[in-house]
């Protein structure tokens, strides 16, 4: 199953009014074709994506939150439909189609029953009772009759049968229905300088009046106006004639006031009624704003300081603000207002105006179309998009943030190629402006051509082989090669359009092109003839695309509008293969450059196709694009990350890993190298595993046999192999902290190392570091002090040393910036004791108050706690790690008075208090990382601190078993964790039906025995197979495991014997002798799971056609009752509480079914679910739980200590928390499933089980696996997710 590890979210659509909404802890923007939910996590206090809504073909017009209901939104769109989503559940609750012209605005109605209402540009207004299909779409009449376009409209909140309408020509409409309406009144004023209409942009209701409301118009007009006596109360001044008000909103938290958005310059604007000028005017980006919303407080302000602020640091979301102009009241306080805003550019953000930050901010999405997407050549974790939007961004995909943005706009690009080697420059295809060069290191154009007469230039490439040439094809019919310089070699004239082109990665002199036509053409560019050397004809429409075989000479493909792919042989002039799944044209085409018969397509069908061309298979379809997907590339270094692009304006990256996932495991065990790369004839054989044949692969084979790596052959091929297969975000960072914490020479360490999580013993070393050179801007000759520049970088400067202890330097540099109160304020925590007591009592006071000036004072009075507890709360998990290591390293000021004062360099051992809150800030940072399906960088936390065991968990839990086994063997300190990785990923194997290959895994282990009888035991298959697997884990035969089996029940060794039984041909036996010995056990008055759990694990290796005979029917019923029991106190071991109840539940259940004779009944079971169901009402949202604090019966709290005594507790496991899947929670477009555990959807891919129709999340599978190997539809069949 190909796995989605990476997701860059559309921008926010510039084009249409209510495209943002928010509701309670959730706010949602629309995207051209696609709804955006974003919901507040309370554990980490962030926003974070959790579900994408697609179902919309065209462009989304507006969006509107239903006031009565938080979960339910309505939508329309330039598809003629509008839908009514239940956000919670990401589902459609009801939807209209077809309806007589575009809508373009929606909105809720309460007049008689709940309706939605929506509207046409012309003015035609509908309501639609979407509860009650039988209801006919119904016309309100007295909204009606507009001369002028309707650009937005608003209900009155209270006064339901009130609704006011802003046209194009500036004017309102106010009607009531049942009464009177005016219509076209309040024209805005006359611009004699301009003979543009001034539409209404924007218009609210007052919400402390039944009549008041206030309007917005384009060119800067601000009215609050009566609208019952149609009178003009206040009119605002704008600060300047050039500003333009794209949006405006009430602010509930201060009465009276409003904000303003301005679409010229990005500043947002902060307004009272009782005044005609901005009380405040905040820059917040170059870009201007789009729309805006003040966010509707659902809790207190005590509570929204603890939930909403401060997220600024953690390394997901946010960018701080510009500095904000003076305040022009000085005895102005601004609101603790929260302000949802998007930007002309695509950017989303929550600004928190009292607090002047961030609490989230998204600004680097495409806003259209991506048409191209490209990895750099020299420098492969940059990732090049080309976008109808008219820009190329070029992103770092191990952050997914960009790193360079083409300057302008050249209107739509099609198409991009990097140059090769290391000249940083890339050439680009527009619609109208012809070809471009952009040098991203100068951040500008270079280079234009316009050989291309007419039409679009539809695709360009730049040669690999030979640095001066470049080819282009457009809509002129012609391909031309053209050198840097703009001379131009060949033109090759084609009957129609060219699409497509590509050079050949073996021939510098060889080009390939797609026409309209329906042909494929084969150009030789040294040749005299401007005839095509080889003409391929098959396709029954237009070639869009082509595309040469890097590892097969001579091999091609292209990809038409008849939806298929053919793939042709140069060297013998035919077709070999065509490929048909695709349901529309195709669009993308992408070749393996690793495994020669992989070939990746995409489609306007929304689909990317894998295929194998050696017989013409799709082995894997992927959905979760909203739209066509045009854009696919490889990275050059890691041949299985795969990236695209599409029309839904996302950018994406995937694991190829599942499709050749032997090769991975053949690695790990030891196998040879003919098991692992090959020649690509012998990577071709149908008949053989997959093999590697690329460049990089026989790279790493080649720096593996140099003579200085002899020594340590097997742990840096595991290394090299692990950065290989794996995807790049964190993996090159947990490699670099092995090597620290193994003690290596820290000279090897990449340059790139102090960007990542740096090991404790550095991470001082370079905080200062970064200080001193921001300090150094001091020395600039250009400029003054008081420059915004040197300000800032020395304001950063100061922040950083106060960071690192250096109380002194940071006085210092706030004198330098004249901010002498804080200086004098933090100065006694160098000296003065009583300074010191009255720091500490004013530490207290801002505590009290959640002022951000919290963070210097605490470090002053050397309250190292406060500031962690400061941090964590505010979810700046970084710097709370930071805080902990100043307290570890003794550099934090000393609160004892001066004359005790220890040296700043103390290198005294750190307090066992200051290295617990150390662990705790790690721990922290690492379930932040882990929570948002970042696996790697959770262990990164976990080494930065020399915990190598939990490093190595958190890749268990993460799902990333082969690097879990990597790093394990490589650090050489974590047996217990390694092993049972080794052991997940032999289950793996098992699912592959590489028993073989299982058997070989589990001997790496130093005692496998037990482990390679479950594997053994687990094997469906002949009996002469299942002897040759036998013999290969070095267990007897089938017939002299029967009579081990039996010599051992003589001897009472029950646990051997069952062992052996199940290893024989008549494995019941040792069934029926293994429950026995458990409900033995579950007799006795005290027992615990841990007497119990392993015999039960060893019974559930049974093979799964020997508890289906209808002999075994009650045997079966035992061990599936028993195994949920016991499995649920499993769960509650491991902490896995969210599978407690469903497990207990489902033991019932077959307990019901069934007349079974055991120690647990059906009334014991209920009162533990009861019990455990009824605590868990009272565990937070951090999952912190406090019995005493629970209104619950003296009876209910035993029954669940008693659950808790005999379950035990893993603390180990505990402490880490439930298993998440790397990526597992990036939301998808593909269809909605509801997990048949928990009920709730599944975020990302689900795992279906048995019957194809019921689905559980990745997650709990996983989790489910390892307490209970029996799926949870009751079938008797194991469940593997491994």
């Amino acid at each position: 199953m190909v796995k989605q590890v990476g997701l860059v979210p559309a921008g926010c659509q510039p084009w249409n009014n209510d495209v943002v909404a928010a509701s309670g802890d959730r706010f949602v923007y629309c995207a051209t074709m696609a709804i955006y939910i974003y919901q507040l996590d309370k554990k980490f206090q962030e926003f974070k994506l959790v579900s994408i809504m697609s179902e919309h073909k065209k462009t989304i017009t507006a969006i509107a939150f239903n006031p009565s209901n938080k979960d339910i939104l309505a939508s329309c769109s330039a598809d003629h439909r509008v839908i009514v989503w239940d956000c919670d559940q990401q589902k459609i609750l009801a939807q209209l189609e077809n309806t007589k012209d575009i809508p373009i605005g929606i909105g809720w109605c309460f007049h008689g029953n709940e309706a939605v209402t929506f509207t046409s540009r012309r003015g035609q207004f509908f309501k639609w009772h979407y509860q009650n299909p039988a209801t006919k779409l119904m016309t309100i009449r007295e909204v009606t009759g507009f001369s002028s376009d309707v650009f937005i409209f608003r209900w009155h909140p209270r006064n339901t049968s009130k609704i006011v309408l802003g046209h194009r020509n500036g004017t309102l409409s106010i009607c009531h229905i049942g009464g009177k309406s005016y219509k076209h009144v309040c024209a805005p004023d006359e611009n004699s300088d301009s003979e543009e209409e001034d539409p209404v942009t924007a218009l609210e209701w007052d919400p402390l009046s039944t009549d008041y409301l206030i309007i917005a118009n384009t060119f800067g007009t601000i009215r609050l106006i009566d609208s019952n006596s149609l009178n003009i109360i206040i009119r605002f001044i704008m600060p300047s004639v050039a500003s333009q008000v794209s949006s405006l909103s009430w602010i509930d938290s201060a009465p009276g006031m409003f904000v303003t958005g301005d679409a010229k310059t990005g500043v947002l604007r902060v307004w009272s009624v009782s005044r005609s000028s901005p009380l405040e005017t905040i820059r917040l980006k170059q870009t201007g704003i789009h729309a805006l919303q003040a966010v509707c407080s659902t809790v207190t302000s005590s509570e929204l300081s603890s939930e909403l602020c401060g997220i600024s640091s953690n390394p997901s979301s946010s960018t701080q603000a510009q500095p904000p102009s003076s305040i022009k009241n000085p005895h102005f306080a601004l609101p603790p207002a929260k302000i949802l805003c998007t930007f002309l550019d695509g950017g989303v953000g929550l600004y928190d105006i009292g607090q002047s930050k961030w609490i989230f901010l998204r600004d680097e999405g495409h806003i259209e179309t991506i048409f191209d997407c490209k990895f750099q050549p020299d420098n492969p974790d940059h990732l090049a998009t080309a976008s109808f939007d008219g820009s190329i961004k070029v992103w770092n995909v191990n952050t997914l943030t960009t790193v360079y943005i083409s300057p302008g706009n050249e209107g739509v690009i099609y198409s991009l190629s990097w140059a090769p080697a290391d000249l940083h420059c890339i050439v680009a295809s527009t619609s109208k402006n012809g070809m471009f060069i952009w040098d991203i290191h100068k951040s500008k154009v270079i280079k234009r051509f316009s050989e291309h007469t007419k039409g679009a230039v539809y695709s360009v490439a730049w040669c690999q082989k030979d640095s001066k040439r470049i080819a282009s094809v457009g809509a002129d019919g012609y391909c031309i090669i053209r050198l840097i310089s703009g001379d131009v070699l060949q033109r090759y004239k084609h009957p129609g359009p060219v699409y497509g082109c590509d050079w050949s990665p073996t021939n510098k002199d060889m080009l390939a092109t797609g026409c309209e036509d329906m042909c494929v053409r084969v150009f030789y560019i040294v040749s005299s003839t401007e005839q095509a050397l080889k003409t391929f004809k098959g396709h029954t429409s237009k070639v869009f695309h082509v595309k040469w075989s890097p590892l097969r000479e001579g091999i091609l493909c292209s990809g038409s509008d008849d939806s298929t792919i053919r793939i042709w042989d140069y060297t013998q002039d035919t077709c070999i293969m065509v490929l048909k799944g695709h349901e529309a044209p195709v669009r993308g085409l992408l070749w393996n450059s690793e495994i020669p018969y992989m070939l990746i397509s995409g489609s306007w069908d929304s689909k990317i196709r894998v295929w194998d061309v050696r017989d013409g298979a799709c082995v894997e379809t992927i959905l979760d694009h909203g739209a066509d997907v045009y854009g696919l590339t490889c990275h050059p270094r890691r041949p299985f990350l795969l990236a695209s692009s599409s029309r839904d304006s996302t950018l994406r990256l995937w694991s190829l890993n599942s499709l050749i996932q032997p090769i991975e495991i053949n690695i790990i065990a030891g196998k040879p190298w003919s098991d692992i790369i090959g020649t690509v004839e012998a990577a071709m054989d149908v008949g053989n595993p997959p093999l590697l044949a690329g460049r990089v692969s026989k790279d790493i084979k080649l720096e593996l046999e140099q003579p200085n790596n002899k020594a340590n052959m097997a742990d840096k091929k595991l290394q090299l192999f692990s950065k290989f297969f794996c995807q790049p975000r964190g993996t090159n960072n947990l490699w670099e902290l092995v090597s620290v914490v193994k003690g290596q020479d820290e000279t090897f360490l990449s340059q790139h190392y102090n960007q990542g999580i740096m090991h404790r013993k550095h991470l001082l070393k370079f905080k200062m570091a970064e200080a001193q050179e921001l300090e150094m801007v001091k020395m600039s000759k250009s400029g003054s002090l008081g420059s915004s520049i040197k300000e800032e970088k020395l304001r950063k400067a100061a922040q950083a040393h106060i960071r690192v202890g250096n109380v002194q330097r940071y006085c210092e540099l706030m004198v330098e910036l004249g901010e002498w109160q804080k200086a004098l304020s933090v100065a006694p925590g160098v000296s003065i004791e009583y300074w010191h007591s009255l720091a500490k009592r004013y530490t207290a006071y801002l505590l009290k108050d959640d002022k951000k000036e919290v963070i210097p004072y605490s470090m002053a009075t050397g309250d190292i706690e406060t500031l962690v507890h400061y941090f964590t709360s505010h979810g700046q998990a970084t710097d709370a790690l930071l805080a902990s290591q100043v307290a570890c390293d003794g550099l934090q000021p000393n609160p004892a008075p001066i004359s005790s004062v220890t040296k700043c360099n103390s290198t005294t051992e750190p307090s066992a208090t200051h290295l617990q809150l150390l662990n705790h800030s790690a721990q922290h940072l690492a379930d932040w990382y882990f929570n948002n399906g970042f696996t790697e960088l959770a262990a990164c936390c976990h080494l930065a601190v020399n915990d190598c065991e939990s490093a190595v968990w958190r890749l268990i839990q993460g799902h990333e078993l082969e690097l879990a086994v990597s790093i394990g063997t490589v650090l050489g300190n974590t047996p217990k964790q390694t092993n049972l990785a080794i052991e997940y990923l032999s289950r793996r194997c098992e699912h592959l039906c590489k028993w073989d290959l299982a058997v070989d895994i589990l001997k790496l282990l130093p005692d496998p025995d037990l482990l390679l009888a479950k594997c053994c035991a687990r094997c469906a298959a002949s009996m002469d197979e299942i002897n040759l697997l036998h013999s290969r884990a070095g267990l007897p035969s089938l017939e002299e495991c029967t009579h081990q089996a039996e010599t051992l029940k003589l001897k009472l060794d029950v646990f051997q014997c069952v062992k052996f039984y199940l290893l024989s041909t008549t494995p019941e036996l040792g069934l029926e002798i293994g429950l026995q010995e458990v409900k033995g056990q579950m007799s006795k008055p005290r027992w615990s799971v841990d007497s119990i759990f392993p015999m039960l694990q060893l019974l559930g290796c049974i093979r799964s056609d020997k508890l289906q005979q209808h002999k075994a029917e009650t045997l079966k019923f035992e061990l599936l009752c028993l195994s949920a029991y016991i499995g649920a106190l499993m769960a509650i071991k491991n902490g896995y509480n969210s599978l407690v109840g469903y497990l207990l539940a489902h033991a019932r259940n077959i307990l019901q079914k069934t007349d079974l004779h055991l120690s647990i009944n059906d009334t014991s079971i209920n009162d533990e679910l009861t019990a455990w169901r009824s605590v868990e009402k009272y565990r937070d949202s951090r999952s912190n739980f406090d019995l005493k604090a629970a209104t619950l019966s003296p009876e209910v709290i035993a029954i669940y200590q008693r659950l808790i005594e005999r379950a035990g507790v893993d603390e180990e496991l505990r402490s880490l928390g439930p298993d998440c899947m790397a990526s597992s929670n990036l939301p998808t477009h593909s269809d909605i499933h509801v997990s048949c555990i928990s009920g709730q959807r599944t975020l990302g891919l689900a795992y279906f089980l048995e019957d194809g129709k019921s689905a559980v999340s990745p997650n709990e599978a996983l989790m489910w696996a390892k307490v209970n190997p029996f799926t949870p539809l009751g079938s008797a069949l194991r469940i593997n997710p491994f």
